[in-house]
């Protein structure tokens, strides 16, 4: 129905925007408790109070996500295809899963001592919620100015590709320097998770393609 001519006469719901930027708000909230919860734990400090609140950011994105559905449910004409609206909202809740999970894992895995690659992809994390916090931000002037976000689209491809690279030194040293097996296993799967994080933003930013494609 959206890409029928009698659709383009038709208002479409706006409620969607302002939605998938509070979504955005708590992926951007979210990743800068997670960035604290790996400073705090680099500097010994007891970082199960930071995994809670990320909890609690967490369930706020359910909450948010749950909403945008129900509302596809109800609606009847939607800004973009619902699809690509479901995608959006549904990713976006991976970043805030992804986010949850990394400092699920050091509180309960309590590393030793994080590398210091855990910081850099945090903070690559921390630039990719920015990012979508942009783009996302501009979906309702998408037809005026979609050159921003391609810019931003590019920008979260790019931070993957740097995010991979962070994790690949990253495995091939830690497989030299450290000794002891468990650490290892912790370790990996830590930055697994974070380095899977920026791959969360990357899908994002293809979903946001296909939108520009569509309608820009």
């Amino acid at each position: 129905m959206n890409n029928s001519f009698f659709s383009r006469f038709t208002p479409k719901e706006p409620k969607f925007f302002p939605l998938l930027s509070s979504l955005t708000d708590v992926v951007v909230k979210a990743s800068d408790l997670l960035a604290e919860c790996i400073e705090k734990k680099s500097q010994g400090c007891d970082v199960e109070p930071y995994y809670t609140l990320i909890k609690e950011e967490e369930r706020n994105g359910d909450v948010i996500t749950i909403k945008i559905f129900n509302e596809l449910s109800l609606t009847f004409i939607t800004p973009f295809d619902r699809e690509d609206i479901h995608d959006l909202a549904n990713n976006l809740d991976d970043i805030i899963d992804a986010i949850n999970s990394c400092a699920k894992r050091i509180v309960l895995y309590n590393p030793k001592e994080l590398p210091k690659e855990a910081s850099e992809l945090s903070n690559m994390i921390c630039k990719c919620a920015d990012f979508l916090n942009q783009a996302i931000g501009q979906l309702n002037i998408l037809k005026k100015n979609p050159k921003h976000i391609s810019h931003c689209c590019e920008a979260l491809h790019d931070l993957e590709n740097a995010a991979d690279d962070v994790y690949a030194h990253f495995i091939t040293e830690i497989f030299r320097d450290e000794p002891n097996p468990i650490e290892i296993i912790k370790l990996k799967d830590i930055m697994y998770e974070l380095e899977k994080t920026t791959d969360c933003a990357e899908h994002v930013s293809k979903i946001l393609k296909t939108i520009i494609v569509k309608h820009a």
